[in-house]
């Protein structure tokens, strides 16, 4: 069965279970400890540390395992904010970041801090002018900035070199999130902090990095004297051996396997709209990672689509509100302004046979078509839709009660019958909507006039303009 949520967390890699095995039998021992046991255990934790060192780019010194990647970006800003408590308050980040930096700043703002949100364009890509300006705004003010270096959702690559350059002059430490990209390359530019996974490259879960570069003013909660104050607890030595020898191992395979799968991503971007209509294929088509494409389908529910495809063999995520027990869209593609509904995303671990592709690109098509036939899509049912342009009472869609995609499936129905020039309006409660009747429009070709509160939900107002 292929899997491609290598994003969510990679198949472990031969390498990484090799040296867990081996370091099961040698390094159970606590390497605080000065007896025999204890020193061969140290030595095993030093390698180690000066291996991930070696491929983050920074001394063995400045770089400690944390307990998760998660565990990782929380310590790291909030000890970065606390170090530099005198310097300012302000933390900035992107709006594309990932949820544990989003909770770490809502707790910063609960502490009395504030956040400054840099935009994204429709791509997914902090503009550098853009970030550089959030700088500029109090910078007497600012503590802290973040920025990861890929997105986790639809690929792109960020300019944190820029970012970087940007930070230093005025003196601003910057945090960047590299759980997606360290596997493929060290992350360029005069970061000061960085952090890690070590299941998203192929090492083992319960492992993640902090680097904190010297110079970095850094107060860690007073946890534990190990891994220098910054990680609590008992080391799992097995692991992070295991985590800093796959590193290595995924770095040395790195070029020759991110050409490959990029031809196999290039092939998926490319057939994906010509095989299935009313498709977006969403993040930056050049500036992104080797691995991952990410795509929403018109007048589909992401839920059924993402069951139907496990029912054919192929494990895909997605960021659609229809998978959410919230209902509410990924904030990555909400900040996006992209569509929601449909959302699937592919991200191919090292090895992916390219048969695998070609049978997703077969299977695929079906598999949408059917989501959409049992929902009503207008592709399904032409004889249906004329029946409930009929029944649509003017100028007025009511689809309150209604999730995702059923609201625009409705709009998608009437919007043949609506004169040219003339609005129709889609009555919703669904959070969904705000994001996927706009970009309903901007695929279809018609005008979104924007929203208006009504007794029940919210009023969408769409222009017919051809």
């Amino acid at each position: 069965m292929p899997y491609f949520d290598a994003a969510s967390s990679a198949p472990l890699h031969p390498v990484a279970r090799q040296a867990l095995l081996a370091a099961l039998d040698e390094g159970w021992a606590d390497p605080a400890r000065l007896y025999r046991e204890g020193r061969r255990a140290r030595l095993l934790l030093d390698a180690a540390r000066e291996t991930a060192a070696e491929s983050v780019g920074c001394r063995p010194d400045e770089l400690a395992f944390t307990p998760s990647g998660t565990r990782a970006l929380h310590d790291g800003i909030a000890g970065a904010l606390a170090g530099r408590r005198r310097a300012g308050r302000r933390l900035i980040v992107s709006a594309v970041e990932h949820s544990a930096v989003f909770q770490a700043a809502a707790a910063h703002e609960a502490s009395g801090g504030t956040v400054a949100e840099v935009p994204v364009d429709r791509t997914g890509r902090v503009e550098p002018e853009a970030y550089a300006a959030a700088l500029r705004e109090a910078p007497e003010d600012i503590a802290l900035a973040c920025l990861q270096s890929a997105n986790h959702e639809v690929g792109t690559v960020q300019p944190v070199a820029e970012a970087a350059e940007a930070c230093a002059a005025d003196g601003v430490p910057l945090l960047v999130d590299a759980a997606q990209s360290l596997g493929w390359g060290p992350v360029e530019g005069r970061w000061s902090l960085l952090t890690a996974s070590a299941h998203k490259w192929g090492g083992p879960s319960g492992v993640g990095l902090l680097a904190v570069r010297k110079g970095t003013r850094f107060r860690p909660a007073p946890v534990d004297e190990r891994e220098s104050g910054r990680a609590p607890g008992f080391e799992n030595l097995p692991a992070i051996v295991a985590a800093a020898a796959s590193l290595r191992a995924v770095r040395a395979e790195a070029a020759e396997e991110a050409e490959r799968l990029r031809g196999l991503v290039d092939r998926i971007r490319a057939r994906v709209p010509e095989l299935v209509p009313d498709v977006e294929v969403v993040g930056d088509p050049e500036r992104r990672l080797p691995h991952l494409v990410t795509f929403s389908c018109l007048y589909v529910d992401g839920e059924a689509l993402l069951h139907e495809l496990d029912r054919a063999e192929f494990s895909v995520s997605s960021g659609s509100s229809c998978t959410s027990s919230t209902l509410v869209p990924s904030h990555v593609l909400r900040a996006m302004g992209v569509l929601s509904e449909g959302n699937i995303r592919v991200s191919l671990p090292r090895g992916t046979a390219g048969t695998d592709v070609e049978r997703f690109l077969e299977v695929l098509p079906g598999v949408v078509a059917g989501v959409r036939e049992r929902l009503g899509a207008p592709e399904a049912v032409a004889a249906a839709a004329a029946e409930a342009a009929a029944e649509a009472s003017g100028l007025v869609v009511d689809s309150l009660g209604k999730r995702c995609p059923i609201p625009v499936i409705e709009l998608a129905k009437v919007i043949g019958d609506v004169p040219v020039g003339e609005v129709v309006t889609v009555l919703s409660d669904d959070e969904a909507a705000r994001l996927d009747i706009p970009a309903w429009c901007e695929m279809r070709g018609q005008t979104y006039e924007g929203e208006r509160p009504a007794e029940r939900g919210t009023a969408y107002r769409v222009r017919r303009r051809a």
